[in-house]
């Protein structure tokens, strides 16, 4: 409580005498009462008038006197200006952008940085003056509107209540895009609970996170007045795992290896245990010294491990625990179905077929007049292959899988093939991509004629000859087409089939075949490791044809995606750390396994950003609203003015009855 003198000395003399002169005239009021006395005692008690103005008689008690003298109090309380110092929120007009992503669940900030911004939130809407607004958004990855504009003070304390944070990572645009379009010229709010403003006003934009997140340099303010209001202690204390995989040792046949990479981003060296867990067994343990700023990492001998779910965890307690722990589901996947429909090909059946190509793919071959079958047909709707082979034929509709024409182009808009040309050959192979990984064309001396394919947009050529390309690869929704523009084996004029290139006498060949059952058929390499970070769809493909398949989450929770006329089912619901189990069908066999890990730097590196760029603009950290003065002097006047009242009411009921 702070006090501010608003008078002059000569006026507080003048202030101070006015009780005084309250008091005094209490004294001199002569105070008679209706008496039927004899005479003489009448003329004895009017003598005893003349004393009744004595200035030391006893003080009588009266409600009046004592209204008087509270009144001239909180006169002079009131000029004294008693008051404190507050906060007060600038404008009318308010967004308010609460982080919730991983890195706001630290407990640097007890209980966490969420809840001590939830506070600050909820001061900040009681600082709000009748008919100011707000917005509340909470955002991570993506932005969700809490609540629209409103002037309702109750039903936003509710909602900032009510926000919750999650795993995800932090992602500033999508929230700034929200808050510009409701408060930039040119925009207009789309939700009907805005109260009362069809177009767009200028608004203060508080940013309550810790910073976490890439700068937005293509952002414009425009009407939006930022404030920044960092959470987070200057030096927080965190190691935070930042890779883990399992993978083959390529020295050691049969070997599994884990690695892991955990980073200390705080400002002091730390020592600590880091373990591993198989099926919740526990595997091998390894003790860190991590320097600050600094990272280390581990590698764990899996021996011949094939499958299992793997975890490891930093034993160290931290200021965040969600990136302690992370997980791997590593398991021989199951072998691609593959269709290859020929009219006679040695060559690539023989590649397609091999022991190597066996334990990647089973390989189904069928001749050419099975594509006009019923049961190709409804195999084909049902994605009942992760990939076909045409060589030489076209479908008469495109299967639900990924594909490879030979000698042909798919039967889809956007494709189309050039004339045919004698002995054209390819100068120039992508490397780059799986399919043509490693493969050497410039040992090709033969490919007696082909065409230059055209394909859709967005295709890639991954052969190219000097009239164009030879091999193109290009997607169709869920799935990808390929199409090599000259055949391996062809008729002759006699109709006996002749080999059409020296392609497959040359170890490219059967290299180029295994890299197409493998990327094609969508499943590569001996051991797969499942995972993603939360917040990602995962992509899944059922082992079996199925409709719908039952994901069951770490938290117990079990959600149904279904299949949309593709083979690959997307999950959405990734928003939980953790192990996440597959049944399909009807089935309650868990058929497959994955994992969803944090494993990002920027929610682990938790020190708060001192400012952070918005557009042009470099927006410095600061507290929630600017300091002021909270005044008493109106309601000590208004209580006055009360008394005053009071006062009149008494002093009537006693002179009128």
């Amino acid at each position: 409580m702070t006090l501010l003198n608003t008078l002059a000395p000569w006026q507080w003399v003048l202030f101070a005498a006015v009780p005084v002169a309250i008091v005094a005239l209490y004294f001199l009021k002569l105070r008679r009462q209706p008496l039927i006395v004899p005479s003489t005692y009448l003329w004895r008690r009017t003598v005893e008038d003349l004393h009744v103005n004595a200035l030391w008689q006893r003080l009588r008690r009266s409600l009046l006197l004592a209204l008087q003298l509270l009144l001239i109090a909180l006169a002079m309380a009131a000029c004294l200006r008693p008051g404190w110092r507050g906060q007060e929120l600038p404008g009318d007009r308010f967004i308010f952008l609460v982080d919730t992503s991983a890195s706001m669940s630290a407990t640097d900030v007890q209980p966490t940085r969420l809840d001590a911004a939830k506070q600050r939130l909820l001061a900040l809407v009681d600082q709000m003056q009748s008919g100011d607004a707000a917005l509340l958004v909470s955002f991570s990855d993506e932005a969700r509107v809490e609540q629209s504009f409103t002037d309702n003070r109750s039903l936003l304390r509710q909602k900032i209540n009510r926000m919750r944070p999650t795993q995800h990572r932090s992602d500033l645009q999508e929230a700034l895009r929200v808050a510009a379009g409701l408060a930039n010229p040119g925009r207009i709010s789309e939700d009907v609970g805005d109260i009362q403003v069809a177009g767009a006003l200028p608004a203060t934009l508080y940013l309550f996170t810790d910073g976490g997140f890439e700068s937005v340099p293509d952002f414009a303010l425009g009407n939006l007045t930022p404030i920044y209001v960092p959470l987070g202690t200057p030096q927080p204390d965190n190691v935070g795992i930042m890779a883990f995989s399992v993978e083959r040792n390529p020295e050691k046949q049969g070997r599994i290896e884990a690695f892991a990479r955990l980073e200390n981003t705080g400002t002091a060296d730390v020592t600590g245990e880091l373990t591993l867990s198989i099926d919740g067994e526990l595997a091998d343990a390894s003790q860190l010294r991590i320097a600050a700023q600094g990272e280390a990492g581990v590698q764990f001998e899996l021996g011949s491990l094939q499958q299992g779910v793997l975890q490891i965890s930093w034993q160290r307690p931290d200021h965040l625990a969600l990136d302690n722990v992370a997980y791997a589901v590593a398991g021989v996947p199951r072998r691609a179905r593959v269709l290859l429909v020929t009219a006679g090909n040695e060559a690539l059946v023989s590649a397609a077929t091999t022991a190597e190509a066996q334990a990647t793919a089973e390989v189904t071959v069928q001749g050419t007049e099975y594509l006009a079958t019923q049961e190709y047909r409804d195999a084909a709707a049902a994605a009942a292959w992760d990939f076909v082979i045409y060589d030489r034929c076209v479908p008469p509709a495109m299967p639900e899988a990924n594909t490879w024409f030979v000698g042909q182009v798919p039967p889809l808009t956007g494709w189309s093939r050039g004339p045919t040309e004698p002995l054209p050959f390819i100068i120039d192979t992508d490397r780059a991509h799986p399919l043509t990984q490693l493969v050497d064309m410039g040992s090709v001396r033969h490919i007696y004629d082909g065409f230059v394919i055209k394909g859709p947009a967005g295709a890639a050529s991954l052969f190219e000859s000097a009239s164009g390309p030879l091999l193109v690869i290009a997607s169709r929704g869920g799935f990808e087409d390929a199409a090599l523009g000259f055949e391996i084996v062809g008729k002759s004029a006699d109709g006996k089939l002749i080999p059409k290139t020296d392609w497959p006498a040359r170890s490219s060949f059967p290299l180029f075949v295994m890299n197409v059952l493998g990327y094609l058929g969508g499943l590569q390499g001996s051991v797969a490791v499942v995972g993603g970070q939360p917040g990602i769809p995962a992509a899944l493909q059922s082992r079996a044809p199925a409709e719908h398949l039952d994901i069951r989450l770490p938290s117990g929770k079990v959600s149904r995606v279904f299949r949309k006329n593709q083979n690959a089912f997307v999950f959405a619901d990734t928003d939980e750390l953790g192990v996440y189990e597959v049944s399909e069908g009807s089935a309650a066999e868990v058929t497959q396994r994955f994992a969803v890990n944090l494993l990002d730097r920027r929610e682990s590196n938790l020190a708060p950003r001192a400012a952070i760029e918005l557009g042009f603009e470099t927006v410095t950290g600061q507290v929630a609203a600017a300091v002021s003065r909270r005044e008493l002097w109106k309601p000590l006047l208004l209580l006055a003015l009360g008394v005053l009242l009071f006062e009149w009411y008494v002093f009537n009921r006693r002179i009128f009855g």
